[in-house]
């Protein structure tokens, strides 16, 4: 009887048990964060720049070798010569990534905010690239913030197709890699331009099926490269 009662006793303490969990609330978290943004970056204005003047603003983002606290490094590849050869009217800025960090991407979505005040950009024309490392993040950022850029230009780098997003259709995007690059496979390129078709996207691709992981050279001697950039406006940016 004993054993019985017990049992019973049991099993009524567990139906309490389920009715407790069982209930169902509703709850909010929010709380305001406040982040640190620190970035160096190297800015180049054009021949005859005028502050009431409004330019196009191409973000360079470098790769891997060219992180640390000397700013002449950002200049080692990329953009800068040929933009100067050709005197094309870009404000051009260099942010450069702390030794052995990555790329973040919250904290150069705040730099670009500062820099549509600090300078007198045209904000229909910002436009974004990198190489390798920033490659990368030329990817990332613009999955995350598509519509702050009137165009987009990743050399062999590569991001998360499955980030790619149906607010990516109408940025136009131009993508570089060699065929024998052994860094970064050809393949983290060939996603991301799948993942961008697969919405529709307009992007181009070009493979140099010589190239290793230097194809950041004969993209940036490219004048169609500048010339196809400043074909790409955008009517707002958030």
């Amino acid at each position: 009887m004993k054993t019985i009662t017990k049992n019973i006793i049991g099993l009524l303490l567990l139906i309490g048990v389920i009715t407790v969990f069982a209930e169902e609330k509703a709850e909010l978290f929010e709380k305001q964060i406040t982040i640190s943004a620190k970035v160096r970056y190297l800015v180049i204005l054009p021949e005859g720049f005028q502050a009431d003047k409004q330019y196009p603003l191409l973000v360079f983002l470098h790769g891997a070798g060219e992180r640390g606290d000397n700013l002449e490094l950002v200049k080692k590849n990329g953009p800068f010569s040929k933009i100067k050869e050709l005197n094309l009217p870009f404000i051009i800025v260099a942010p450069q990534c702390a030794l052995n960090k990555w790329w973040d991407t919250d904290v150069l979505d705040i730099l670009l905010d500062e820099l549509l005040v600090k300078y007198p950009v045209d904000p229909e024309r910002v436009y974004l690239t990198g190489l390798s490392m920033g490659g990368f993040s030329t990817w990332f950022w613009s999955t995350a913030h598509p519509g702050r850029f009137a165009a987009i230009a990743p050399v062999c780098g590569g991001g998360e197709p499955g980030m790619v997003s149906p607010e990516m259709k109408d940025l136009p995007i131009w993508v570089f890699h060699g065929a024998k690059d052994k860094t970064v496979l050809l393949q983290k390129s060939q996603e991301m331009v799948d993942a961008v078709k697969k919405i529709g996207g307009k992007v181009k691709f070009t493979v140099y099926p010589d190239a290793g992981h230097d194809s950041w050279t004969g993209t940036y001697n490219n004048p169609e490269l500048y010339q196809w950039l400043l074909s790409c406006k955008r009517q707002t940016v958030k």
